[in-house]
Formats: C-alpha cells, sequence, structure tokens
C-alpha cells in the first residue's frame, strides 16, 4: 500500500512547549519519496490553470516553490525577509503574536497584470501568506491560486485568505 504524505510528517509532542504537537516537514524533505510525493501533489493542483509566475516565502516556500516553478516551465519570485535582496525593493509588514516582521520582494520581480501562485509549507495563523499576496497584489501581479504542505487549521489563518483559492495537501484540525 503506498504511504500517503502525511506518514512522512513526523509530529513532535511537546514541542516547542507542553501540549503542542509540533508537525515537522524535515522529515518530508529527507525522504526522496516523501518530497516526491509532495512536490506531485503540488504540481498536479496546478495543471490546467492559467498562470506566469510561482512565488515562494522565505524559507520553505523556496524549498517546495522553486521545483514547482521547475516543473511548470515558469519563474520564481522570492518573498525574503527584509533586508537581503540587492536590488531595488517593495516591502510588507505583518503583525505577529509579539511585534511585527516585514517581507520584501524585487520590485520588478511581478510585472502588472502577471498570474501568480503562492507556494508555502505551511498555514498557521495566515499573516505571513496574508503579507506575501498583499507585496504580490501591490506589485502589480494577481494571486490565482494558493497552495501549502501542511495547515494547522485549529489557528484560522486560512480566514485571513478568504476570496482566495486556498488549498493545503494536508490538514491538521488543531493548532
Amino acid at each position: 500500500m503506498a504511504k500517503k504524505l502525511e506518514d512522512y510528517v513526523t509530529t513532535i509532542p511537546d514541542f516547542p512547549e507542553p501540549g503542542i504537537l509540533f508537525r515537522d516537514i524535515t522529515s518530508v524533505l529527507q525522504d526522496a519519496d516523501g518530497l516526491q510525493l509532495a512536490l506531485d501533489q503540488l504540481e498536479e493542483r496546478l495543471q490546467g490553470l492559467d498562470f506566469d509566475l510561482v512565488a515562494g516565502p522565505e524559507s520553505r516556500g523556496f524549498i517546495f516553490g522553486t521545483p514547482v516553478a521547475d516543473r511548470m516551465k515558469k519563474g520564481f519570485v522570492l518573498i525574503r525577509k527584509k533586508g537581503k535582496l540587492p536590488r531595488e525593493t517593495l516591502s510588507q509588514k505583518y503583525d505577529l503574536e509579539y511585534g511585527q516582521a516585514e517581507i520584501e520582494s524585487h520590485k520588478d520581480a511581478v510585472k502588472p497584470g502577471q498570474k501568480v501562485v503562492l507556494v508555502d509549507d505551511l498555514i498557521a495563523t495566515g499573516g505571513s501568506a496574508r503579507a506575501a499576496v498583499d507585496l504580490i497584489e501591490r506589485l502589480g501581479g494577481k494571486v490565482v491560486r494558493i497552495r501549502f504542505v501542511m495547515e494547522l487549521a485549529g489557528l484560522e489563518g486560512r480566514k485571513k485568505l478568504e476570496g482566495y483559492d486556498v488549498e493545503s495537501l494536508i490538514v491538521y484540525p488543531g493548532n
């Protein structure tokens, strides 16, 4: 019987604090079959879609988004933490549980009207994903699909992405 993608995810109880079940995606990456299965499923969910670019946030969005872009013969847009890109950038702030963070992309990374797919490893509270969507749109792009490998549904991050085509390969009901 073939393994499912969730079979490759390692769950670590009580990390980083008691009562938390940490879903470790590195075990998917370490296993060639797990990684291929994740990429195959992401690619499958983009078949037949008209789009120009794949965007991925630092760092695991790079890991999953770049090979998907390659497989689909599309360019890849880096969304990085502030201060990491060498050319002129546009930035987007977003709230964290305690404080703020800021992401950015090169100003010329997305041309007006380009259709963009956002790919990342995880959606939890949705703050960083929403910031990535807002950044892409401020650059002139149109986000046509958002795909995650895992979702912690109990944190309700999907609510921040209402109105967008959002799908996760694995959905965990809790936090």
